[in-house]
């Protein structure tokens, strides 16, 4: 027998015990780039293999085509991406949340939000048949009456005992955190602040905030605070609040070093929320609209506000304060971004965790997409690439206590992942590149 013969049956032998190996898991991509969520640089010519909806191996291998393959050679692999503060009407709303690869939301309370709702959210989400993202939610609003949400955003839909709680006294506090307890939220959802804009309305008194904290405690569940500005951070942090869902409205030069030096020792969860200072100017850059990642998914109807009276002067009227806070003539998006991101890289690089979240549910931030123009907005402030896509995936898995099972490609771990046609290291825009969207292991139907 011939060398060359022998050395053709051994290649063959292995050629046919690769493809008996590789019909053992559901889905193959091979030789691609992985952005594994972790924060580490990308390795090349990786090989992501599937089953039972979980993360079995990966390596660099050989691997032939088959069904059950993609191949990744020119795609890029990153963790399915997480929405950590969003309100929404799921029905409508879920699918587009695939569609942008939005594999995880967290639902933070809202007018909608009854116990039967929360339900519904969460047994859509579990099943992978129809597209719908992972659902996590807190309770409902606890609140007061006449404050925000329920006076800074009227609607019938504010119903006590149902969607939202309002506290008169703190010794009601123990018995409606028992009540919220025997369901399976991640937390109670405690309003602070005064509201975004007017009518502002006054903040919950402090010994509240404390007593709901110390509740909660009681129970084995945290709190996610809602606040807004200085006062209010520094409120929850009295409490010792260990999760806020707002970074918006804080500035760290104004904030004491005291106050600075409790944060970064209480290992705080912080969700971004920089969309809503987007939001606010929307309708004065008409361009925005037009980018075709949006128009995809987005109708024209969904746009009707841009030209409104009310959102136009909405839209003055932030960049007129911005102008006077940063004592600025001119003011562009940049400029009420970039020290914003600055602050949220100070507090990552002292130990607090910092995650990806838009408030969707407002006007202009649009359920899905909104996610990619928060990274968006972290990338024009300075934060590198590969931060901010953990920032969106791991650090997000933290937050909901699913970074065991979420939140990054590595073995053992649930299969939530995005497949990308271009680099997003070379500009976080590219996460709009999608080619598929996986949730569970397996291929999600997107919007055509």
């Amino acid at each position: 027998m011939s060398k060359k013969y022998t050395l053709f049956l051994i290649l063959s032998v292995l050629v046919a015990c690769n493809d008996s190996e590789n019909r053992q898991f559901d889905l193959i991509i091979a030789h691609t780039n992985l952005i594994d969520g972790t924060g580490k640089e990308m390795p090349t010519n990786v090989n992501i293999y599937i089953k039972d909806g979980i993360i079995k191996k990966i390596d660099r291998q050989e691997v032939n085509g088959g069904e059950n393959v993609i191949d990744g050679s020119t795609k890029y692999v990153m963790p399915g991406l997480f929405d950590c503060h969003v309100h929404t009407s799921y029905e409508e709303d879920f699918p587009k949340f695939i569609h942008y690869g939005v594999t995880s939301i967290f639902v933070t309370g809202g007018g909608s939000c009854t116990n039967d709702y929360y339900k519904a959210m969460r047994d859509l989400g579990n099943q992978d048949s129809l597209p719908a993202p992972r659902v996590f939610h807190t309770s409902q609003h606890f609140t007061m009456e006449g404050r925000h949400p329920v006076k800074t955003y009227a609607s019938p839909n504010w119903v006590e005992g149902e969607t939202v709680f309002y506290l008169r006294d703190t010794l009601q506090i123990e018995a409606l955190v028992r009540e919220v307890s025997s369901e399976p939220i991640l937390g109670i959802k405690l309003t602070i602040e005064d509201g975004p804009h007017p009518p502002i309305v006054s903040r919950m008194p402090q010994q509240f905030i404390n007593k709901v904290q110390k509740e909660a405690e009681q129970h084995g569940l945290e709190v996610f605070a809602h606040v807004s500005d200085n006062e209010e951070l520094a409120m929850a942090v009295e409490a010792d609040i260990q999760n806020l869902v707002h970074f918006t409205g804080v500035d760290l030069d104004y904030v004491s070093d005291s106050l600075l030096q409790e944060i970064y020792n209480d290992s705080i969860d912080w969700v971004t929320t920089l969309m809503l200072d987007k939001s606010f100017q929307y309708p004065l850059y008409p361009e925005w609209i037009e980018v075709p990642a949006l128009r995809e998914v987005y109708s024209e109807t969904d746009f009707e506000d841009m030209n409104s009276e009310g959102y136009q002067f909405r839209a003055n009227d932030y960049v007129q304060f911005m102008k006077e806070y940063l004592k600025l003539d001119t003011i562009q998006l940049k400029n009420t971004i970039a020290f914003q991101v600055e602050d949220i890289q100070q507090l990552l690089n002292h130990g607090v965790n910092m995650v990806l979240g838009t408030d969707t549910g407002n006007t202009f931030i649009f359920p899905g997409y909104a996610l990619h123009e928060e990274m968006q907005l972290m990338e024009l402030g300075g934060m590198d690439p590969l931060l901010i896509i953990k920032l969106g995936t791991l650090n997000a898995a933290k937050m909901m206590k699913v970074d065991d099972k979420l939140g990054s490609i590595e073995v053992g771990k649930i299969a939530d992942l995005i497949v990308l046609n271009e680099n997003p290291l070379a500009s976080i825009s590219n996460t709009l590149t999608i080619d598929r969207v996986v949730k569970n292991g397996k291929i999600q139907e997107r919007i055509k």
